[in-house]
């Protein structure tokens, strides 16, 4: 039952992330281009997004266990630290070079673009350094 939710939770994202052009690079820099022919209908979206998303997790915030029964594990660190703040520099330019973040980088990989798949070896190759990293300190 946790696989089949996984899925279609997956599922239902990247169909959203579709219908929203969130897959679509030249939509998302438009977006982030505020000094050139700005594109603000991703600015509703993510608005959206965070409206639809806040009543379930102050829910989650108030739950032991999800509703299929696993521990809820969620984010009790409020503090900004140099690896949260690097982390967040680097996927913003990293997004702002390639207008693809993670989720919608795996929804292009199907299509054949060959940006997609550069990213996301890239991003591989960069999980694979931090654990790396992790594992020597």
């Amino acid at each position: 039952m946790k696989k089949l939710t996984a899925f279609l939770a997956g599922l239902l994202f990247g169909i959203g992330l579709l219908l929203a052009g969130m897959a679509n690079p030249a939509k998302v820099l438009g977006f982030l281009d505020i000094a050139g022919l700005w594109d603000p209908s991703l600015a509703l979206v993510m608005i959206g997004a965070i409206a639809v998303a806040w009543v379930p997790f102050h829910w989650a915030m108030k739950q032991s266990k999800s509703l299929l029964g696993a521990p809820m594990q969620l984010p009790v660190s409020r503090e900004l630290d140099r690896r949260l703040i690097g982390g967040s520099l680097l996927f913003g330019v990293g997004w702002g070079i390639a207008g693809i973040c993670p989720g919608p980088a795996l929804v292009l990989l199907p299509t054949g673009h060959w940006q997609a798949w550069v990213f996301a070896i890239a991003m591989l190759a960069g999980m694979l350094l931090f654990s790396l990293l992790q594992a020597r300190r």
